[in-house]
């Protein structure tokens, strides 16, 4: 069996203005996501996606890897990760056993390798007649889940939360800014709030998406303390890993991070600078099934627990889904409180979930059949996911 064809298909949707939502970022006016098809020459077909931008991630599949990938096994999926991050120096990596990987190995060239990684676990799960948590050795066939949303500005928040706890959630994560906007008195104001709404013992999170600087933080972290916060997200720029382990250290709660973060190298660093308690990494950023095996058991050396990023699409959801499934250090997966579509509507099965876990789909691959229509029901429409002020 030889790969055949590499096929990307870009979608989005426009959020109506009711159900906008307002963070640091700015309000949410629409989702995009990238679909990367792998097809070989015996009519199998595997799914996989990249965050980030769908055009760039598009071009980069099409003029970059997919000359690399045309007439390859696609069962070899560690031989192809090689080759798209090394490039034409893939076989010299290999038989040197060290990495020489291309230019653009961060970024989103790595965003467009995670998208063909997950589609080539998808099918060899296919060809084996196996979910991929199976290929990956699964350790469990349920994972905890957490709502992730908590926009309501000051008390409101209080019942936002509660809503969500009363669909089943027993943990769940909130933004540090609000549609209010943001400062310290208003975040502990509405993570006050969110704690009489969902009680003593559903766990509560609390992301900054890395907007605060190191004092900011600091003081924050310590003011959330006494509301016995599970873990505080991104609280500094993903650029500063030495703020963030100041942040850890003096601010009284566990600290998660690692959306933003590319291949284990980086992870590396949030490790060995005592930096995290929680790592974050995206599989649509981080590299795939590929990489995130890796930085998941990087992480259980340093006795750091392991909660992929999942935002934004279906496929992601899948594909965390089965990561979570895998690892035995980790123990959330998140699950979007977003109005999006792209995350609940993409496939023709729906994700199993109740009393706050999400099930394993007993299906070969990730296990989810994609709609047919989608391309005419979510058309791709450029422009940004974020506005500062929607006019």
């Amino acid at each position: 069996m030889r790969i055949k064809d590499v096929k990307v298909t870009l979608l989005s949707y426009q959020v109506p203005k009711e159900k906008q939502h307002r963070t640091d970022l700015g309000w949410v006016v629409k989702h995009d996501t990238t679909i990367v098809e792998v097809v070989t020459d015996e009519g199998l077909c595997g799914y996989g996606t990249g965050v980030g931008e769908p055009e760039i991630i598009g071009v980069t599949v099409a003029q970059q890897l997919k000359p690399l990938l045309v007439g390859e096994d696609p069962t070899q999926i560690e031989w192809l990760w090689q080759k798209m991050y090394s490039g034409s120096r893939a076989h010299l990596s290999m038989e040197r056993g060290t990495t020489l990987p291309i230019l653009g190995r961060r970024g989103l060239t790595l965003c467009a390798i995670a998208a063909v990684d997950i589609a080539l676990w998808d099918l060899w799960g296919k060809v084996l007649k196996q979910p991929v948590c199976r290929l990956l050795g699964q350790s469990r066939s349920s994972i905890r889940a957490y709502a992730s949303g908590g926009w309501a500005p000051g008390d409101e928040a209080e019942q936002e939360m509660a809503e969500y706890v009363a669909l089943g959630f027993k943990a769940v994560k909130m933004r540090v800014e609000g549609r209010d906007g943001f400062s310290i008195v208003k975040s502990l104001r509405r993570i006050r709030a969110a704690r009489r709404g969902i009680g003593p013992d559903v766990e509560l999170m609390v992301d900054a998406h890395g907007s605060l600087d190191v004092a900011t933080a600091t003081q924050l972290a310590c003011g959330m303390a006494e509301y016995g916060i599970t873990w505080f997200e991104e609280p500094v720029s993903p650029d500063d890993h030495d703020g963030l382990a100041e942040v850890r250290a003096a601010g009284g709660v566990p600290v998660a991070a690692g959306e933003n973060e590319f291949t284990r190298f980086d992870f590396l660093s949030l490790l060995t600078k005592r930096a995290v308690d929680v790592i974050q990494p995206d599989l649509g950023i981080a590299g795939g099934f590929t990489e995130v095996r890796r930085i998941a058991a990087l992480a259980s050396s340093f006795g750091v627990r392991l909660a992929p990023h999942n935002w934004g699409s279906g496929l992601l959801f899948a594909a965390s889904l089965h990561m979570t499934l895998s690892a035995p250090n980790c123990h959330f997966l998140e699950v979007s409180q977003a109005t999006n579509p792209l995350v609940h509507e993409l496939f023709e099965e729906p994700f199993e979930m109740r009393d706050g876990q999400v099930y394993m789909p007993g299906r070969p691959g990730l296990g989810y059949t994609l709609r047919k229509d989608l391309e005419k029901r979510f058309p791709y429409a450029p422009g940004p996911i974020h506005l500062k002020d929607r006019g």
